[in-house]
């Protein structure tokens, strides 16, 4: 297997930096194939704690490459900080280890404006974006308007896209949220500020993904957020602005389907959320707190304090169906430890009274339903640096076996702590 695609199947904060980074020690190619700096990895090395936000957790490890899909909505400003942050941590960065699409869009400042604005608007029915200006720049690349990092090799093309965009912002800006208008002065010196250091960075991703596949290398394909926040499948409207299943890899980097080997579907054990919608298995008392603090769930990008919940399978079945996920990854196994008993959310009831485990579509409709949950008997603690399945607490091993059962995939590997080296693997995962 040689080309495997990562993704989160739950509301996403499910640690797939984490997975990814370990991942990467093997592979050649790291693909980070949609969403832009409303994503957050942490890798912890050592005592070194790393939130990437665009770059992928591959760029960690000396001899890979790592790549920026054109399904990514890229904000060259956060994109400079991060790297000149990775520099000043001792890791290398530079054309020859970090490529990025031509065909990637550009975060402009009127999009974070925008999103700062909508949201406001939106007062108790807002939806919780990072007010990144994540959503108006996938907007304006389905509205055909938008700026690409490749518009940089052609300033006068550059130039005039952006007065044109500028110009109707300004009016959507001051009509619809009675704001200040942007200046096109200042937005073209800031932005074009980035393009003698950007440029050198720019290839044909897909061709590269190609040469690496025909080579026979391993290429990982790196997803941000979760399945539940996919903005066709997920909660809707309660999502993020991109495609988080495992099909947007093939659109987001350029590759064809049948290219892909391996699906792995990065999940907690227990689930998060983070901002506005429904959410099942949602733990607002003690039990709740006590995980949240245990297993430090606060956003890596905002620092908001996540909703926590117990594990809930529904969700992970109709996640493992709309990725054809072929292998899990659980992560924080042991935030879990010293409890008596663990559940898992197996079925909902729903409003009119039906019992099953199927997780609805609508968003109104999840809010309405409630969990039904079984039992398992909890374990004391995980072994420090455990790194064989055999030497989990029989009842944890029992716990994973469960979920297995429940998804119908096999539990391939398991985190047991927060450094990059806590990791047992059972299956391979390339």
């Amino acid at each position: 297997m040689s080309n495997v695609i990562l993704v989160g199947i739950q509301w996403g904060d499910e640690g797939k930096g984490k997975i990814v980074d370990y991942l990467a020690e093997e592979a050649s190619l790291v693909v980070r194939f949609q969403g832009g700096n409303n994503a957050g990895h942490t890798v912890i090395i050592g005592d070194q704690k790393i939130v990437l936000h665009l770059i992928p957790s591959g760029i960690l490890r000396k001899e890979t490459i790592c790549a920026i899909g054109n399904g990514v909505v890229l904000d060259p400003n956060v994109l400079q900080k991060e790297i000149q942050s990775l520099k000043e941590k001792g890791f290398s960065v530079g054309p020859e280890n970090l490529i990025i699409s031509h065909h990637a869009h550009l975060i402009m400042p009127y999009h974070r404006a925008l999103d700062v604005m909508s949201e406001k608007r939106k007062g108790e029915l807002k939806v919780g974006t990072t007010g990144r200006g994540i959503g108006p720049a996938y907007v304006d690349k389905y509205d055909r308007c938008g700026l690409r990092v490749g518009d940089y090799l052609n300033l006068d093309l550059f130039r005039e896209k952006l007065k044109a965009n500028i110009e109707f912002k300004n009016l959507v800006l001051q009509k619809v949220y009675d704001a200040e208008p942007i200046s096109y002065k200042e937005v073209e010196a800031e932005m074009i500020a980035h393009r003698d250091w950007l440029v050198p960075h720019l290839k044909d991703v897909s061709y590269v993904i190609y040469e690496a596949q025909q080579a026979k290398k391993k290429v990982l394909f790196e997803g941000a957020q979760g399945t539940s926040l996919d903005v066709d499948h997920g909660t809707y409207p309660y999502v993020t602005s991109s495609n988080t299943i495992a099909g947007a890899a093939c659109t987001g980097s350029g590759v064809g389907p049948t290219t892909i080997d391996k699906v792995i579907g990065v999940c907690k054990a227990y689930t998060t959320r983070v901002g506005s919608g429904p959410f099942p298995t949602e733990l607002d008392n003690e039990m709740g707190e006590m995980i949240r603090t245990k297993g430090g769930e606060f956003g890596a990008t905002t620092g908001r304090p996540r909703r926590t919940g117990w594990l809930d399978a529904v969700c992970l079945q109709y996640a493992v169906r709309v990725n054809g996920i072929t292998d899990l990854a659980i992560t924080k196994l042991d935030v879990l430890s010293g409890l008596d008993e663990v559940q898992i959310c197996t079925q909902y009831v729903h409003s009119n009274g039906k019992k099953n485990n199927k997780f609805p579509a609508d968003a109104r409709a999840l809010s309405n339903v409630k969990p039904v949950y079984e039992s398992h008997p909890g374990w004391k603690s995980i072994p420090e640096h455990c790194d064989k399945y055999e030497d989990l607490p029989k009842e944890a091993k029992a716990f994973l076996a469960r979920i297995e059962e429940l998804t119908n995939t096999k539990v391939s590997l398991v985190s047991t702590g927060p450094d990059r080296k806590d990791q047992i693997v059972t299956h391979n995962l390339f």
